[in-house]
């Protein structure tokens, strides 16, 4: 093993999440609902922040979710509660983390 896949090994890789996290699919609301009923309870699943602002803001993608986007956190947050689960917003890693409540 060379010294640099080491250090990718002990440092981290390409991502600062756990690899084991499953992707939800974020093309619909109906197919991230869907995703959202098959994670098992108190496990977590993410889906970009792109692909939250398309779905629930009306605000350009740089803007969603921020301070002036009240009525696109309020729609992100219906839709968790509504599919019994918290989410966690993660700007820095360009994702939303919803984990399943039982």
């Amino acid at each position: 093993m060379a010294l640099r896949d080491w250090l990718k090994t002990v440092f981290g890789g390409q991502s600062a999440s756990p690899s084991d996290l499953p992707r939800l699919s974020g093309t619909t609301e109906n197919t991230l609902a869907v995703a959202l009923r098959r994670l098992p309870a108190g496990e977590r699943g993410w889906i970009t922040l792109a692909e939250a602002a398309r779905l629930f803001s009306r605000e350009q993608q740089d803007y969603a979710f921020g301070e002036m986007d009240e009525a696109g956190k309020a729609r992100l947050e219906g839709f968790a509660a509504e599919h019994r689960s918290l989410l966690q917003y993660m700007p820095t890693e360009g994702r939303v983390y919803f984990t399943r409540q039982s």
